[in-house]
């Protein structure tokens, strides 16, 4: 059976975890569901991302999907067993991923505010590396203003600073990037950060776990990638999330938009 791989994250932020599977493995057959009528997810309570988790793996499930990655930290640190519960299929995770990747003894976590709470990437580095010192930093801005496009703005920069003060503060040696949507951030905190501080993408360690599932890595070029075999899907605004993906995936991608059972509660 040719691998299906079914994606889903709150909106454009797991494209960056797409993106590093196809800059590994080449062309993939894979569905992506960013379910935009509820950005942020990271804001939301507990048991709203678990009904929400719930809700999108089981749509991926109808999809036909033989693999679901969760892009996106905060179903994983809250919903992780409902999304195992719902799909039938394997699931793989970044939190995990994340901290395998530890190598120092000071570790900054960025993260949504209900990932922090969670604690779930506190518990996964202590557990695989006693003694590390983990610092945690709420940082509720960063996706609203991805969403809106707004990367190079003068707002997300100051938000940035502030967000990283207490982190350089402790002299933290690495920084994880706890939600899908900061590696967009990666030139911004590069400029504000010391070259000694090493970033984690903790979607480089879902690709490297990927290749049991995809089979030997076959990288391409940033030219060469391509969406042929992508599905990307959205649950509100196509064409401003066709727009936005455009300047990560080197291209205009052709999103449809989808209908979810509650997808537009609260909005």
């Amino acid at each position: 059976m040719t691998p299906v791989l079914g994606f889903f994250d709150s909106g454009v932020g797991g494209l960056t975890v797409l993106r590093r599977v196809l800059e590994r493995h080449g062309p993939v057959r894979c569905i992506y569901l960013g379910d935009t009528a509820r950005v942020p997810y990271g804001s939301r309570s507990a048991p709203e991302i678990r009904l929400i988790a719930a809700e999108v793996v089981g749509w991926l499930r109808q999809q036909g999907v033989t693999t679901v990655v969760m892009a996106c930290n905060t179903t994983n640190a809250l919903a992780r067993d409902v999304a195992e519960g719902q799909a039938g299929v394997p699931v793989i995770g970044l939190i995990g991923a994340a901290a395998a990747m530890v190598r120092e003894q000071r570790v900054g976590v960025l993260a949504t505010p209900a990932t922090v709470e969670s604690g779930a990437y506190r518990a996964s580095i202590e557990a695989l590396h006693p003694g590390c010192l983990v610092l945690e930093r709420a940082c509720p801005d960063f996706v609203p203003l991805i969403e809106q496009g707004l990367i190079a703005s003068d707002q997300i920069r100051r938000v940035a600073a502030a967000y990283l003060e207490p982190l350089l503060a402790s002299s933290v040696e690495e920084i994880i990037l706890g939600c899908t949507h900061y590696p967009l951030l990666v030139p911004l905190l590069r400029d504000l950060l010391p070259p000694s501080v090493r970033l984690i993408d903790p979607a480089l360690g879902v690709t490297q776990q990927l290749d049991a599932v995809l089979g030997k890595p076959q990288p391409c070029s940033e030219s060469a990638m391509h969406l042929d075999h992508c599905r990307l899907c959205v649950t509100a605004d196509a064409e401003g999330f066709a727009e936005r993906a455009a300047s990560w995936l080197g291209k205009r991608p052709a999103v449809r938009l989808v209908h979810l059972r509650s997808s537009s509660e609260g909005h």
